[in-house]
């Protein structure tokens, strides 16, 4: 049996086109024709299954023949706010897999220790659609700009917050335990900071406004590991 094809399109149920990229994969790499199935997802929660009613040139026209609401795969909110490591090809395998893993939110931070200042926001978002096919989320993982970790810190958030570090002169719990706690809110984001960890200072505001102190475990994790790492528990936590 062919396997069938998955596909972002945005708002798929009022449009009749696969999107630029989507429609060159469609016809230059796989090479579907008209009345060949694929399948649709919008990113939102939904699928369609579509047949091709016209492969011509750049363009993939479709038509929609069932839609199939898809059901939340983990309850609650799932949100990693991370600082970018300098090396981007170690953060890009991290939202790949962070994504395959199941995430909701993926914000970046600007912390005093941080070597990367900069994020190219569209290929980050091509990533997070490739690792979503991939996956066959129903959901897209939404991407946030980079902003300086005190900003962020402030913001009031109605979710469980955490703060992952290694200064044992603070006061830590795993991580695991705390997301296991019985608790009225379903949401919950870890802070992971970048490859030199938070300034001591910084890790005193995030707890001054509400953030809890939290280790990952006995391993010292690079940046993208701890990321995956506090991502993981976040969902086990979530079963």
């Amino acid at each position: 049996m062919k396997e069938i094809r998955f596909f972002y399109v945005p708002d798929a149920v009022n449009q009749s086109e696969l999107p630029a990229d989507e429609a060159a994969h469609a016809l230059r790499v796989l090479r579907l024709h008209e009345g060949d199935e694929m399948m649709l997802m919008d990113g939102v929660g939904c699928y369609y299954r579509a047949e091709v009613t016209l492969a011509h040139g750049h363009h993939c026209q479709y038509a929609i023949r069932e839609t199939l609401p898809q059901e939340r795969q983990w309850y609650g909110n799932v949100h990693l706010a991370i600082a970018p490591t300098k090396m981007m090809d170690r953060m890009e395998w991290m939202i790949e897999k962070a994504v395959e893993i199941g995430v909701d939110e993926i914000s970046f931070l600007n912390c005093q220790f941080s070597e990367r200042t900069i994020v190219k926001m569209p290929r980050a978002e091509k990533i997070v659609i490739a690792a979503t096919k991939q996956s066959r989320k129903p959901w897209l993982t939404e991407l946030h700009e980079m902003v300086n970790f005190d900003t962020f810190v402030r913001q009031p958030r109605n979710c469980c917050k955490y703060i992952a570090h290694c200064y044992e002169e603070i006061p830590r719990s795993y991580l695991f335990d705390e997301l296991r706690q019985p608790s009225d809110m379903r949401d919950a984001m870890v802070l992971i900071g970048p490859e030199g960890d938070f300034s001591i200072d910084e890790v005193r505001l995030a707890v001054a406004n509400g953030y809890k102190s939290v280790h990952l475990g006995n391993s010292r994790l690079r940046t993208e590991t701890a990321g995956l790492a506090a991502v993981m528990m976040m969902q086990l936590s979530k079963e």
